[in-house]
């Protein structure tokens, strides 16, 4: 039997990495160029009989819905990579990521069939919400499953740049649409181009993960004690307090970025009266900032431990969440993108820690499952509940009850990190010892 905490040869490992992050990255912009359009544009194409402020707090509470639907992927697609492989699964997921994406770019607007198309827009967000909710845990456990103890952080961390790179990605090409059309043309037909193009990149993901080989991990706990028959089951029955204190050491990481990439980008264009061009250059920049910060958070927990570096993550985010709103309210666009910078860079100090460490809360034959749920929990919360709070907050109290939620936020996740075990110098085979003599 191969000893797991060796971990695959350094070529094998960096081909696996790649590879998961190609998939993350695919899934997760399909994933926020639907937020990105949601802040820009679907309040004049889907929600036009609401005005300005009201269809773009309705079309991002479109966006909150794949929230919701999260959780639900994570048990639905959990229940198959624990017992049928990761593979297998992520492939479904990419596929299903890419359709509902392409559909909604073919979606015809409410002025073309009334209310048949926000409802349609919304049933295709759920869609998008399931898969996102089958992706992560899967394809963090390619990595995670296949690295070196002493290196799990360094190797997990590469599907963790996933949204970060996507987040950049998508603002570019939102860029790109608004630098080369007018305003009219882009409400008109050019904020379909970034959903139809989606599907050279999902092609791109498909190859690369028919390439791959199922984890070694998985492969040996199935072979010793076989498929678990439900593993959300499992989950709850054996480790309920790692998903509850895993989502909710995770909900700070959340709260920031979905705030930084969905909330501030209509902030940005509707309270400050920047050019959507500026918005999109600054989330750009906004996007290689935060891919830095959960680089070295990542390494850095090899070093000095997991749950060490998402406490000073969630004390990080507690500051930036009081200070993000007043540099942003400068209103120029250095001050912009400053804040925004704020807002997503203390997100990857935590943010990189946790792909090795929640999959390090759960042994193997539910690791799928139970990762999973911790991190979509997180998602339901942090990215869907606080941004669509934060469009009621601003009318009635001000940008500063933003940050007052956001540092609140923090300091619950931090409660919750610093009561979760210290797991990063154990193989993840030492997870399946101790569920075998429970």
């Amino acid at each position: 039997m191969t000893d797991t905490a060796a971990g695959q040869p350094p070529k094998s490992m960096r081909r696996i990495a790649l590879a998961s992050m190609t998939g993350t990255v695919i899934e997760f912009y399909d994933f926020f160029i639907y937020g990105t359009a949601a802040a820009l544009v679907f309040n004049k194409v889907f929600f036009p009989e609401l005005g300005a402020a009201a269809g773009t707090a309705l079309a991002l509470a479109t966006f909150g819905v794949a929230f919701v639907a999260r959780p639900f992927g994570s048990i639905l697609f959990g229940h198959f990579g624990d017992r049928l492989g990761r593979k297998g699964t992520l492939v479904t997921t990419l596929l299903l990521m890419g359709f509902s994406t392409l559909a909604i770019g073919l979606l015809p607007t409410t002025g073309t069939i009334g209310v048949l198309a926000p409802i349609a827009l919304v049933v295709l967000r759920v869609v998008q919400g399931l898969a996102v909710g089958g992706e992560w845990a899967g394809a963090t456990l390619l990595t995670a499953e296949n690295a070196p103890t002493r290196a799990r952080g360094k190797y997990a961390l590469f599907p963790q740049l996933g949204p970060s790179v996507a987040f950049a990605l998508a603002s570019a090409t939102f860029l790109i649409t608004a630098l080369t059309m007018s305003n009219e043309a882009f409400v008109a037909w050019g904020w379909r181009i970034p959903f139809i193009g989606s599907v050279l990149l999902v092609a791109v993901g498909l190859y690369v993960r028919l390439a791959l080989e199922e984890t070694a991990t998985f492969k040996q706990s199935r072979s010793a004690t076989g498929a678990t028959r439900l593993p959300v089951a499992e989950v709850f029955t054996s480790r309920p307090a790692a998903v509850f204190l895993g989502a909710g050491s995770t909900t700070a990481v959340f709260a920031f970025f979905y705030i930084g990439v969905t909330y501030l980008t209509s902030y940005g264009t509707q309270n400050l009266g920047l050019t959507r061009p500026t918005v999109l250059a600054m989330g750009i920049v906004g996007g290689i900032v935060f891919a830095l910060t959960t680089i070295g958070g990542a390494i850095l927990s090899d070093r000095i431990g997991r749950r060490k570096v998402v406490v000073y993550g969630n004390v990080a985010s507690v500051a930036a969440g009081i200070v993000a709103f007043p540099i942003i309210d400068i209103g120029t666009a250095w001050s912009f993108g400053l804040g925004l910078c704020v807002v997503l860079g203390v997100v990857g100090i935590a943010y990189g820690p946790i792909g090795a460490q929640l999959p390090e809360l759960f042994p193997t034959r539910f690791r799928y499952t139970g990762a999973g749920i911790a991190y979509n929990l997180a998602g339901v919360f942090g990215g869907g509940i606080v941004p669509l709070i934060s469009t009621a907050l601003v009318p009635l109290f001000g940008s500063l009850a933003i940050g007052a939620l956001l540092a609140a936020v923090s300091a619950l996740s931090l409660a919750c990190t610093l009561a979760l075990p210290q797991t990063d110098a154990d193989s993840l085979a030492a997870q399946d010892a101790q569920l075998a003599t429970v």
